[in-house]
């Protein structure tokens, strides 16, 4: 009808988009106007053609423009909403954000319609609407810069947004009906293309309606790319491709519905065509991968040698360097199944329990100063215990998310005695077990999700029955006692309408309990239920991350459909095998570093030297404070000592945060103050490098008359053994020829005591690249 606009696609004969290099000419302009980007708008009821003209060549579009439907009126739900969001009234950085701009406030994004239209039609006084000369009301005047207007100027007096607002004011500022039709979906057209170096694509969003019909809102929908340095996307919906390869995932918002186009510019083909696209091997993860590397033209790395393998795999499951003797005889093994039988050896080995229980303390562990160090260390050793068991991960979440008992005898309690509220549960459930980030939610509609404010106080229902008790506690600064169980009453109150929320799964129905019945049971059950796809691909997910550089979908904890994965296809078989595994984390981990993927170099080769996320070469990452000390602590011979804790003591094995280390704290250790989860950064920083060239720690190590070097200087084999013990210890492999010279010659050049030689040796060792990375 008069008033719509719907926007053209061109695609020639092989399926090209060639929309951006038409020109558009309407033969009746007062009936249909067309832009130069292919957007008709419709002036009024009639018939009439738009000639399309690419090159030499002409095609002739019939419009016909129906009668408006009587009784159909603009009114704000359906129509000014989606104006006020699509020219960014209601964003973060202008009326949208918390306390609004200049006095006028409006709901981030257009989420709460009844907060908006109070704040147009009646908040100070209705002034910002004026009935009796509709042109001059100062929604208009302001958004069209007839007046000054800090946001500039937003809808043209000769657009249609505008004419559709002063059609609304003129009505008498319709809200709708309970009975009005609403949007049930979006689609964005097309849902995935390929596209070369610098090219453009038009497309084109629909919205389907609960009466059945659909309309174009492509001129109303808001774009985001989540890659704009591969593709970009302007306000009319054209993507621009650059000169880069890889993927993007285009998002386009309407209302509250989203949909994604899957951008995918693969290698050009001219590159190194004699380049394998697959890996050899029938594994599903290699397989999954080489269908995602045909697609891309991409072309996987070699696999890595063996002893880059080796320290790998090492460092990525007990987070320790093998010995020399360790090194040496598993370089020397011929076995096919070398890979497979070390990979199980080291999953039944003590350090694994330490090395994993401090990666989930950097997303549980609390600050001492809110539960008391007794606590943290209760929650430690229970951490610990999960992993030596191998408890299955269900169990494990269960554990946790309907923890009760007593903070200084049952671990997972401790995490309630930090989370103390109903909101801060749900925040830290829903990232770890979900991978969502809920938190959004808890004051405004997710802008990226489809889960507002009564999904989150749905979901922090759960949590309203949790009682609290015991002796001297002043919450959450006391170190005391406290005991957690299943109280009578308790309740969940919405932030915004103070409603008493009921327990209700995201998205599902509201539950009823007995007084009896503890609602955080059926909340676990449901979490980690077969039949959510969320919780297997959450965890997956970010081990993954853990042992390959990238997660699937990044960052970890943002699983959503408006951030899609690199490899759907992956993730969900990866996801499936958990399942059918009953959850065993030790099974997964032996899936993936059995994989040739896994085994991959990082060297990239002319086909993937621009892949950051699609797994053709292995991504180098630097190890965890805690992992990379014990490592300088084994190849110098000298440990490291921490107050509270025995001689001897790793520092893997650290139950707190609290410890003095200048080391750890260069390194990334989180803050203790620092609410869980904890993320850490593996960027390397030049306090890093300062500290492993300068430290006073490190150098006493080096040169300790009980360290390695003074042992191997002071021992009967010949100088070339001690320097291949030493690259043994911190490389997992012999010296070549050049390098063992080259420490000879240098040593014999300097006149160097053989302790001395040894000694700068391994400082040189342990400040390279080579030492400091996961390689």
């Amino acid at each position: 009808g008069p008033g719509e606009q719907v926007q053209i696609r061109v695609l020639n004969t092989k399926g090209e988009d060639v929309t951006a290099a038409c020109v558009f000419k309407s033969h009746d302009g007062n009936t249909v106007r067309v832009s130069s980007k292919g957007q008709v708008i419709s002036n009024k009821a009639g018939q009439t053609k738009i000639e399309v003209v690419n090159q030499s060549l002409a095609q002739f579009v019939s419009v016909k423009i129906s009668e408006a439907d009587a009784g159909s009126k603009v009114t704000f739900e359906k129509d000014l909403q989606p104006i006020l969001t699509r020219y960014g009234c209601n964003a973060g950085s202008c009326h949208g954000k918390q306390r609004g701009q200049n006095g006028f406030q409006l709901s981030l994004l257009g989420f709460d319609n009844d907060f908006d239209f109070y704040a147009l039609t009646s908040e100070s006084r209705g002034r910002r609407i004026f009935p009796a000369s509709p042109k001059d009301s100062l929604l208009l005047k302001k958004a069209s810069g007839q007046v000054p207007h800090g946001g500039g100027k937003k809808l043209p007096e000769d657009g249609n947004a505008y004419a559709q607002v002063l059609e609304w004011i003129k009505a008498g500022q319709p809200r709708g009906t309970n009975d009005e039709i609403k949007v049930v979906n979006i689609e964005i057209i097309p849902s995935e293309v390929k596209m070369l170096p610098g090219t453009k694509v038009q497309t084109r969003v629909l919205a389907r309606y609960s009466d059945g019909t659909s309309k174009d809102v492509t001129h109303l929908a808001a774009f985001q790319s989540s890659e704009s340095v591969l593709a970009s996307i302007d306000a009319e919906g054209l993507i621009q491709s650059g000169p880069l390869p890889g993927e993007a995932a285009i998002m386009a918002r309407f209302m509250e519905k989203f949909s994604v186009c899957l951008v995918t510019l693969p290698l050009p083909e001219t590159l190194n065509v004699n380049l394998p696209t697959r890996i050899d091997s029938q594994h599903y993860i290699d397989r999954l991968l080489s269908d995602k590397f045909v697609k891309l033209g991409l072309s996987p790395s070699a696999l890595a040698a063996d002893h880059t393998y080796l320290r790998r795999v090492y460092l990525d499951l007990i987070g320790r360097l093998p010995t020399p003797e360790e090194s040496r005889s598993w370089l020397a093994e011929t076995a096919p199944d070398k890979k497979e039988k070390l990979a199980l050896r080291l999953l039944s080995r003590p350090e694994y329990a330490d090395f994993w229980a401090n990666k989930w303390a950097d997303l549980l562990r609390p600050n001492p100063f809110h539960v008391g160090m007794k606590a943290v260390f209760v929650l430690h050793t229970w951490l610990r215990d999960c992993f030596r068991k191998n408890l299955p991960y269900d169990q494990f979440a269960k554990q946790i998310i309907a923890a009760d008992g007593s903070t200084f005898r049952d671990g997972a309690s401790v995490v309630i005695r930090d989370k103390r509220q109903p909101d801060e549960l749900t925040t830290v459930i829903s990232r770890l077990f979900l991978g969502i980030r809920l938190e959004c939610a808890k004051c405004h509609h997710h802008p990226f999700e489809v889960y507002g404010q009564d999904d989150f106080y749905h979901f922090a229902a759960f949590f309203g029955r949790i009682g609290k008790k015991g002796s001297g506690i002043s919450a959450p600064i006391s170190g005391s006692e406290e005991m957690f169980f299943l109280a009578k009453k308790g309740d969940v109150k919405h932030l915004r309408t103070g409603e008493i929320m009921k327990p209700a799964p995201l998205k599902g129905k509201v539950m009823e309990f007995a007084e009896d019945e503890d609602p955080r049971l059926a909340l676990a059950a449901w979490i980690t239920s077969d039949e959510n796809p969320l919780f297997a691909k959450a965890a997956v997910n970010r081990i993954w991350a853990d042992l390959m550089g990238r997660g699937l979908v990044d960052a970890v904890d943002d699983l959503r459909a408006t951030n899609p994965p690199s490899n759907p296809a992956l993730l969900d078989a990866l996801a499936d095998d958990f399942r059918k595994h009953h959850y065993d984390v030790k099974h997964l981990l032996y899936t993936i570093v059995t994989s040739k993927a896994y085994a991959l170099s990082s060297k990239p080769n002319e086909r993937n030297q621009g892949d950051t996320r699609n797994h053709s070469r292995h991504y180098r990452m630097r190890p965890r404070a805690e992992v990379l000390l014990d490592m300088v602590s084994d190849v110098t011979g000298v440990a490291e000592n921490f107050p509270a804790m025995p001689e001897g003591s790793r520092a893997m094995e650290m139950w707190t945060f609290r410890s003095a280390s200048e080391f750890l704290d260069s390194f990334g250790r989180p803050d203790p103050n620092q609410d869980p989860p904890c993320e850490r950064s593996s960027d390397s920083t030049v306090v890093q490098a300062l500290h492993l060239m300068n430290a006073k720690n490190i150098q006493a190590k080096i040169i300790a008359e009980n360290g390695i070097a003074s042992k191997l200087a002071a021992g009967s084999g010949t100088i070339e053994l001690a320097i291949e013990d030493l690259y043994l210890r911190c490389y997992c492999r012999f010296p070549t020829n050049a390098e063992r010279d080259g420490v000879i010659s240098l040593a014999k050049s300097r006149n160097q005591a053989r302790k001395q030689t040894l000694e700068d040796l391994l400082w040189a060792l342990i400040n390279s690249p080579e030492f400091v990375l996961v390689d």
